[in-house]
């Protein structure tokens, strides 16, 4: 007998698989839902007095699946053969029984009635099947979960725990593979955190409280090994995953003190964060040649240079460690002394960098003068709670500077964790009244319960406004089948007369191939390149929030293998921080003073930089 069902019904989420309207979380709109079962669809008012007038809405059911949720209780979601997702909660769960069976019945007896008469249901989308995965996904990680912890069957069976992984890792996969084929503009959500500019290093010291005859080389050694098969470790990393679930934000469960496990000190570099974006100033010399440009197209070129040949010393190889997690008020300072004859871009050919612009002729010694060039850095742990750091770089002979803000915010993608560098940087060439905006790819840990291993990824963009020239550099990550890793292309372009004039391909930590609009080309090979060590001053002379000093004993059990002492000292380290953000009452973002000011953008900006005078 066909039934027509109505009852209120409480609308939380109505969506697509690229885009979510929600309404206020976790109370939703109390609706007046009606079932039409000789129509197929289910139909909502306002009000049950508004019945008689109007639908405010309807779907239809054929072709449609319903399946319950455990999002919230009593809570069920309907997926449209279009794409679209309407998630109900009932009063109780009878009520939810009751809506379930109507709906499937009629769902059902319309899509077999339209088969029979020759109208065939709307072929499913590629966004309803990826939603059907997923509900039979979240089932299975469900049905895991409810084991009991001990017993024959145990939900931390380390097999069960490798299909729950493996099953996260798949369901990203196809993830991403729907949204290369749609096509999509760009990333949603990306936006930075910051919405002013703040100072950093106002109330530490900055990089003019030191004398840089108290800075020696840096003789540190901390090349990585390679952790190699976990086998010892891969109970530890499976518990840690167990507490896990896909697309999970990192930054936001430790925030939270939801994460249980801490991250083992095992997978640690002997670095800080802050000590790791100094080192992506390996090749000061390319850094200075920018300036040294003849032209708007070849200092963007050479910015370029810069840039792609930076990342293979700042992420030491294909290493997957991770670097120390900043501590609040953490400071690294640190310097390079750059010989003048040094500062021009490596080159296996002469050639024109595009039409009518060649390279300035090469200054003997004499013209470049004895001595060298002084470039310093400082880096600043702004912010805890998101976590961002800020650094800013400068030669005051040359007139040119870089001033950068980063937010780290991690994600769980099951056999991966992956890190979206969110923020930006700007160099300034005060020379040629030039600014260069620019952001960062992402990161990758691949494969944590085998062989780790880390590539980058993501589209990046440099521009600068008053040239008119913009680069946009692509970071490949590895295809699910074949492929190569570390792959790395990018164009620079003229936009005014959208003409490329450069184009670059390779791997970022091997050899890229430049090829001009000339017809000419070059090649540099990053693992040639020479190193300009950095120079900071010994660890018994910095300050006691100075990164070098402030993991001291971490880094030096690290070395001698020593995981237990290290870990007790990470543990002190972290329990310090908690204990100071607990004194200074609800955490802020930082030590520098806001102000607001329309030079350098959104974010934090060095407290004294080169163009403050300009």
């Amino acid at each position: 007998m066909k039934v027509s069902v109505s009852e209120k019904l409480v609308w939380v989420v109505k969506a697509r698989r690229d885009q979510e309207k929600m309404t206020e979380r976790g109370t939703g709109f109390v609706l007046y839902f009606v079932l039409e079962p000789d129509l197929g669809r289910l139909q909502y008012f306002v009000s049950e007095q508004g019945k008689n007038l109007k639908p405010r809405g309807s779907f239809p059911l054929i072709g449609a699946s319903v399946t319950p949720s455990d999002e919230a209780p009593h809570m069920f979601i309907v997926h449209s053969a279009s794409g679209e997702i309407f998630k109900l909660r009932a009063a109780n769960g009878k009520q939810q029984q009751r809506w379930m069976s109507h709906l499937q019945a009629c769902a059902r007896r319309h899509s077999d009635s339209g088969a029979k008469v020759g109208v065939a249901a709307p072929p499913p989308t590629s966004a309803s099947m990826m939603n059907q995965v997923e509900v039979q996904q979240k089932s299975l990680i469900h049905s895991i979960e409810s084991l009991p912890t001990k017993g024959p069957v145990s939900c931390l069976d380390q097999d069960l725990l490798l299909l729950k992984a493996t099953s996260a890792a798949t369901l990203s996969c196809l993830g991403e593979c729907l949204s290369i084929l749609q096509q999509t503009s760009g990333p949603s959500g990306t936006s930075i955190l910051l919405h002013k500019i703040l100072f950093f290093c106002v109330q530490h010291p900055g990089m003019d409280s030191f004398s840089p005859t108290e800075e020696v080389t840096d003789l540190e050694d901390n090349e990585e090994e390679d952790l190699g098969v976990l086998d010892d470790q891969r109970s530890i990393i499976l518990h840690l995953l167990s507490q896990l679930k896909l697309g999970m934000d990192l930054t936001r469960l430790e925030k939270l003190n939801m994460l249980q496990v801490v991250l083992p000190t095992f997978i640690l570099e002997k670095r800080s964060l802050l000590e790791m974006y100094a080192n992506f100033m390996a090749h000061p010399d390319m850094f200075l040649a920018i300036t040294w440009g003849s032209s708007p197209e070849e200092r963007m070129v050479r910015f370029v240079e810069y840039y792609l040949t930076s990342f293979h010393e700042g992420r030491k190889g294909a290493v997957a460690k991770k670097p120390y997690n900043p501590i609040l008020g953490e400071t690294f300072h640190c310097s390079w002394e750059v010989p003048r004859d040094r500062v021009w871009p490596l080159r296996t050919h002469g050639h024109a960098l595009g039409a009518g612009h060649c390279d300035p002729p090469r200054p003997s010694h004499a013209e470049a003068g004895a001595g060298s060039y002084h470039v310093r850095f400082v880096a600043e742990q702004v912010s805890h709670h998101p976590p961002v750091s800020a650094f800013y770089c400068e030669c005051l002979e040359r007139r040119m500077c870089v001033n950068a803000h980063v937010w780290t915010k991690s994600k769980f993608m099951g056999m991966s964790v992956g890190v979206s560098m969110v923020g930006e940087g700007v160099l300034c060439l005060l020379e040629h009244e030039e600014e260069y905006v620019f952001t960062l790819p992402c990161a990758y840990a691949r494969s944590i319960l085998t062989v780790p291993w880390v590539e980058l990824g993501g589209k990046v963009s440099i521009t600068c406004a008053k040239s008119g020239f913009s680069a946009t550099v692509t970071f490949h990550t590895k295809p699910f089948y074949g492929g190569k890793v570390h792959r790395v292309t990018a164009e620079v372009k003229h936009n005014p007369t959208s003409t490329i004039v450069c184009k670059v391909q390779g791997e970022w930590n091997g050899t890229l191939e430049f090829t001009y609009s000339s017809g000419e080309s070059k090649v540099i090979d990053t693992t040639r390149l020479a190193i300009i060590k950095k120079k900071l001053r010994p660890v018994e002379k910095q300050g006691r929030s100075e990164s070098r000093r402030l993991w001291h004993h971490v880094t030096m059990a690290l070395k001698e293998g020593n995981i237990d002492t290290a870990t007790e000292h990470k543990h002190r380290l972290e329990e310090r921080q908690r204990g100071e953000e607990a004194a200074a009452g609800p955490p802020t973002t930082s030590h520098g003073n806001q102000n607001t000011s329309t030079r350098g953008g959104e974010g934090w900006v060095y407290y004294n930089p080169l163009w403050k005078d300009h």
